[in-house]
C-alpha cells in the first residue's frame, strides 16, 4: 500500500475563508458609505481674509464659538467659566501649545474678545484665528452687527 497523503472516509481539515471574506467585503462597503455621512465638529460660519496660514508642527488646540454663544474646546462643549481653569493647566503641562480660535462670523465683537481674554488670562500665549480664505478679486469685509 502506497502512501499518497490522502485517507479513505477521513474529514478533510481546510477553512473555509469565503464567509469570512464576504463579511469583511460587507463591512468594508459599510464604512465607506458612513464614512462621510459622519460630521464631525462644530458647525462655525467664518470670516474669510486674504491672511497666511500659520506653520505648526502639531495639532492646535481648537476654541470654537458659535453664533449662539456656546464655547468649545476640540469640539467637546465647555462654560466659559470652565475654559480658563482647564487651559491654565493645559498651558502649565506645555507652554507653548499653539491654540486657533474659531469663532463664528455672526458672533458679537464682546464674546469673542470675552473667550480671548480668558485664552490670555490662561497662559496661552500663541493664539491664532481660523478663517476662510477669500474669493479673489473680492473684497474682503466685516459683517454682523456693525454700523456703516
Amino acid at each position: 500500500m502506497a502512501f499518497d497523503g490522502r485517507s479513505r472516509g477521513g474529514s478533510i481539515s481546510q477553512i473555509n475563508v469565503t464567509p469570512l471574506v464576504d463579511v469583511m467585503l460587507v463591512l468594508l462597503v459599510i464604512f465607506m458609505v458612513t464614512a462621510p455621512i459622519i460630521q464631525q465638529g462644530v458647525s462655525v460660519e467664518l470670516p474669510k481674509t486674504r491672511a497666511a496660514p500659520l506653520a505648526s508642527q502639531e495639532d492646535p488646540l481648537v476654541v470654537g464659538l458659535t453664533k449662539d454663544g456656546k464655547v468649545y474646546l476640540n469640539d467637546n462643549p465647555i462654560a466659559l467659566a470652565d475654559l480658563r481653569a482647564k487651559l491654565v493647566a493645559i498651558a502649565q503641562a506645555k507652554p507653548d501649545r499653539v491654540l486657533v480660535l474659531r469663532a463664528d462670523r455672526n458672533v458679537p465683537y464682546g464674546d469673542v474678545i470675552g473667550v480671548i481674554a480668558a485664552i490670555k488670562e490662561a497662559g496661552i500665549n500663541r493664539l491664532g484665528m481660523v478663517t476662510e480664505p477669500a474669493p479673489d478679486g473680492a473684497p474682503v469685509r466685516a459683517s454682523g452687527g456693525g454700523r456703516s
